[in-house]
């Protein structure tokens, strides 16, 4: 009987350690996907601040021929 709970005890432990460390790839993932996901949004507003900008002079340059 000692040596079932023994042994039972060990499976428990390496399936503890395998799932700490795929926890441990999983967060990393999410950290790796967030910082990109950041990056992402960063570029997305500097075109559209660049698209804004772009659109503000040409209406300012249709409004200077109309006058």
């Amino acid at each position: 009987m000692k040596q079932q709970l023994e042994l039972r005890l060990n499976e428990l432990r390496a399936e503890y350690a395998s799932g700490q460390k795929v926890l441990a790839e999983l967060e990393n993932k999410l950290a790796a996907l967030r910082s990109t996901l950041q990056r992402i949004s960063g570029a997305i507003q500097v075109l559209e601040e660049e698209q804004l900008n772009e659109s503000g002079k040409e209406e300012n340059k249709e409004a200077r021929s109309i006058k």
